[in-house]
């Protein structure tokens, strides 16, 4: 019997301290590993942010609108610099659908980031072509919310002005498809691999 001024200390068993603390450490790890899987994602996404951003403010605090510059004469027929402004998508398509861009881009840019750590390391290539697409979306947004339009500045031959955002896009865009592209054809070798000993001991038709 148990009387009143007795006290009964409960103490968990050794296995269910054991599965508590192996459950939060495990619980930790998997936080560090998720967290750490979108360090690349910040790194490159915010170096081409960064880069966007300065490009873009030196060419309005340099060159008043619609101004060239060009050093190399014998290059500016093909090639030079100048301050444009975009309020559509980029290269200067749909001028009057600034609005629904930016919706886009805050929507491709929650996409990628939830998809991104989904991404197996060895798939490098899908995860720097994510990194440059959100560098690139997040750039150009940055101008929409400031300034209400997105400026522009490389000029090449009769393309359409551009600048560090869309090429980010673009390479993002490229390598996107590349790596769809090698993955398939890795795919096909590997099953062709797999299925070449049964194709060559089937016999003939003849």
């Amino acid at each position: 019997m148990i009387t009143d001024t007795e006290t009964v200390n409960i103490e968990p068993n050794s296995d269910e301290r054991t599965g508590g603390d192996d459950g939060a450490a495990g619980v930790k790890l998997e936080l560090k590993e998720y967290m750490n899987s979108y360090a690349g994602l910040l790194f490159l996404a915010g170096a081409v942010i960064w880069l966007d951003q300065w490009t873009k403010a030196l060419v309005r605090s340099q060159l008043s609108l619609s101004e060239t510059w060009m050093p190399l004469e014998w290059l500016a027929p093909y090639a030079r610099i100048v301050h444009w402004r975009n309020r559509g998508a980029a290269f200067g398509m749909f001028q009057e659908a600034g609005g629904i861009f930016t919706v886009l881009a805050v929507v491709v840019a929650g996409i990628i980031i939830y998809y991104y750590p989904r991404v197996p390391k060895k798939d490098w290539l899908f995860r720097l072509a994510l990194a440059l697409q959100l560098g690139g979306a997040l750039g150009n947004l940055i101008d929409r919310i400031s300034f209400g339009y997105v400026t522009d500045f490389l000029s090449v031959g009769n393309f359409p002005v551009f600048n560090v955002a869309d090429s980010s896009i673009s390479v993002g865009v490229g390598l996107l498809l590349l790596g769809s592209w090698l993955s398939d054809r890795a795919e096909k070798k590997a099953r062709l691999d797999a299925g070449g000993p049964e194709m060559e001991e089937a016999p003939s038709s003849g």
